[in-house]
């Protein structure tokens, strides 16, 4: 019966949404390596195929971006918060998100018996300028530094003609899996400043979407100490095509990839590939048990897997769902978790 009056109650929430757009599908070549789609599916995704073994072959080839030094630390607000940007290392050809916005929370208070620690934050899908912004400020009282980064295509990256961060997640199927590529390359980019400004503790929190793009960054990243994943999967086209929240997606993609070869030409973006490379550090892992956007089996999927490895990580299971994650009481215990799991690997 609980299982039941929690699936309705994110139905509900899940629709509150009227903006969503069913987009045409596109194999997205062009967004790869500039080729313009020729012939059927079937030879779509027979390149596409040989790409992501490619890419499989060396992933810190794909996730590695050249270093920047055109960091721009802004003013401080009334709050002391300060908002840092700088370019993005994949260009797209959208100029507004080409360059990157981060929000930089300082700590309440300065801890001097411990190293200084900070926290890169990235957000749900779809989240707007003050998403996780609360949390930054949870983090900030907890004594850490948190860094809030606007993801591709989101808030302040998101160009005039888009209502939703479409580009980042959509049946375009190339530009989905480099859009990802991109925001952890602004990942790793933003780590690098932090360490530049002497942090010598990193961790990383993402939530939903985030979460993905948070392993992916901690898989390649070896400033990243612990990494609070929050609501996850090991598969990033299975929560596409199963998902509450992006059915509308799924309703593109039908007819021209099943499931199991979206899941393969999204593996590149998918965490499942790189568990042994977190191994050693802090993570924690977060699902919700009534969650129709992120599915519960599939969840359960990637704990299961973190055990059988013997990969060490910490479990929390929210008594919610996804969208209800967001919703006091769920939203204080969630943040209180992330915030005490950070405070303590930190």
């Amino acid at each position: 019966m609980i299982e039941s009056l929690f699936h309705s109650w994110e139905r509900r929430l899940a629709s509150v949404p009227t903006d969503r757009v069913v987009r045409p599908f596109s194999w997205g070549l062009e967004w790869i390596d500039g080729i313009v789609q020729q012939g059927d599916d079937s030879a779509a995704h027979a390149w596409l195929s040989d790409w992501v073994s490619r890419v499989m072959a060396d992933t810190d080839a794909f996730f590695t971006a050249p270093p920047t030094d055109r960091y721009n630390l802004g003013p401080a607000d009334a709050r002391g918060e300060r908002m840092l940007t700088f370019p993005t290392a994949f260009i797209t050809p959208h100029a507004a998100n080409n360059t990157v916005h981060a929000r930089l929370v300082p700590p309440r208070r300065a801890d001097t018996t411990r190293p200084r620690a900070a926290v890169l934050v990235l957000p749900q899908w779809n989240a707007d300028d003050g998403g996780h912004v609360g949390l930054c400020r949870l983090l900030a009282m907890n004594g850490l530094t948190a860094l809030r980064l606007s993801l591709p295509y989101h808030d302040r990256r998101m160009p005039a003609e888009l209502r939703r961060a479409d580009y980042i997640v959509s049946a375009n199927i190339g530009r989905t899996a480099q859009v990802c590529r991109q925001a952890v390359l602004d990942a790793r980019r933003a780590i690098g400043w932090l360490a530049k400004q002497g942090y010598e503790s990193i961790g990383i929190l993402g939530t939903s979407l985030g979460s993905c793009l948070s392993m992916l960054t901690t898989a390649h990243e070896p400033l990243v100490r612990a990494a609070a994943l929050n609501h996850i999967s090991p598969y990033f086209g299975d929560v596409v095509w199963s998902g509450l929240s992006t059915s509308h997606v799924r309703e593109s993609l039908e007819g021209h990839v099943e499931q199991d070869r979206l899941r393969r030409i999204w593996m590149p973006i998918s965490p499942f590939p790189y568990l042994e490379r977190v191994r050693g550090r802090q993570v924690l892992l977060v699902y919700a048990r009534y969650d129709l956007t992120f599915p519960v089996a599939l969840s359960r999927v990637l704990v299961d897997e973190f055990n059988r490895r013997g990969i060490e990580h910490q479990l929390r299971v929210l008594p919610c769902g996804h969208y209800s994650t967001g919703v006091t009481p769920f939203k204080w215990i969630d943040g209180l978790a992330l915030c005490r799991f950070l405070n303590r690997a930190l």
